[in-house]
Formats: C-alpha cells, sequence, structure tokens
C-alpha cells in the first residue's frame, strides 16, 4: 500500500465519508450471483454504504478498510463491525463466497497486484465472486490531492489475474465517474468467478 495514499484517508476520512456516493448500481447484480446469505468480504468499505445494502439484503459481511479512521466512521454508521486491515494483511482461505473491492484496489501498485488478487483468490471459496472496479489508463500516477493511483488497461489485467489464479470472467464494463477531486475518472469493472 501507498503510504501517503493511506495517511491521505487518515486525514480525510469525515471529509471522505461525508462525500461518499450512493452504493454501486452493479451491486444488486454481484448480490444476486451468490448463494442466499453468502459470506461476503469488502475491501476498502470506505463509509460503509456498500455494506449498508448487503447487511440489509440479509449477506453476513466482513466489513474492512484500510484506514483505522474511516472503519470507526463506518462501523458507527453501519452499527457494525469494520475491521481495519490492509489488502496485504488478507490470509482468509475458502472463506467468502464474495469479494467486493469498490475503487479501492486502484491504490495498489502496479508491481503489487498480482500477490493482492492472489490473496484474494485464496480468500474465496470454489466458485466465489469477485467484483473490483479500476481507472482505466497505462501507467501510474498521483491525483492532485496526492494520491497514488495504478492506471490499467484491460489487457495488463488480464495478464495480472491470471498470474494471480483461475478465474472465469463474467463481465466486464466501463463508465466515468467524477472523483473526489473533482476530475472525472475513466472506470473498468470487472466480475470473476473463481474457477
Amino acid at each position: 500500500m501507498d503510504e501517503a495514499t493511506l495517511q491521505f484517508y487518515r486525514q480525510n476520512a469525515e471529509a471522505y465519508a461525508g462525500w461518499a456516493k450512493a452504493a454501486s448500481t452493479r451491486l444488486r447484480g454481484f448480490l444476486a450471483l451468490l448463494p442466499p446469505g453468502g459470506a461476503i468480504l469488502e475491501l476498502g468499505c470506505g463509509a460503509g454504504n456498500h455494506s449498508a445494502v448487503m447487511l440489509a439484503e440479509g449477506f453476513p459481511v466482513r466489513a474492512t478498510d484500510g484506514s483505522p479512521e474511516m472503519a470507526e466512521i463506518a462501523s458507527r454508521r453501519l452499527g457494525h463491525p469494520v475491521e481495519a486491515m490492509r489488502f496485504d494483511q488478507l490470509d482468509a482461505h475458502e472463506a467468502y463466497d464474495g469479494v467486493w473491492a469498490s475503487a479501492c484496489l486502484l491504490h495498489v501498485p502496479r508491481d503489487e497486484l498480482a500477490g493482492i488478487l492472489g490473496k484474494i483468490h485464496r480468500a474465496l471459496k470454489p466458485s466465489g465472486v469477485f467484483y473490483a472496479s479500476y481507472k482505466m489508463g497505462e501507467d501510474d500516477g498521483r491525483d492532485s490531492l496526492g494520491r497514488y493511483y495504478s492506471y490499467v488497461s484491460r489487457e495488463w489485467l488480464d495478464m495480472t489475474y491470471a498470474s494471480a489464479g483461475s478465474w472465469i470472467t463474467l463481465s466486464s464494463d466501463t463508465n466515468v465517474i467524477q472523483s473526489f477531486d473533482e476530475t472525472p475518472a475513466n472506470m473498468l469493472n470487472l466480475v470473476v468467478r473463481r474457477a
């Protein structure tokens, strides 16, 4: 994890939580792919908007965020424990039916992503479903707030996923969002199943 990015979220947790958007429209489709009551791990839960929907739909959720301050805010909002955990600290084995990682793995340095994806692959049960969204591009860099991003192409991402485990692609689409620093970002949304 990039230390400057982590510090940004630690120091700006209240402001970021206040800005947090409504839950992704892709979440319902993701939940529909899981067995009823299937266990979900959310990485980078931020203010907890996605976890709130998962919990309301009756799914047991392990909500996590790399920022202890953000985890505390989300826990208060949800009335549910939220664990302060970095991606590299994930150490579960075949524990989850689904892993949800909305706009968070895009902060992982390019040379570290395959290792994180390998940890996610191990954490999923066989046939478990994994959603993640990334900023599209060909390089890495920082935004106007100093946050690190790895900008990826679909081709590079496919190779990186393949090096981390065996996956079946269920869906892939793109959209444009407005980032916290008010700049537009081209996003790639990928749903895969552990093969």
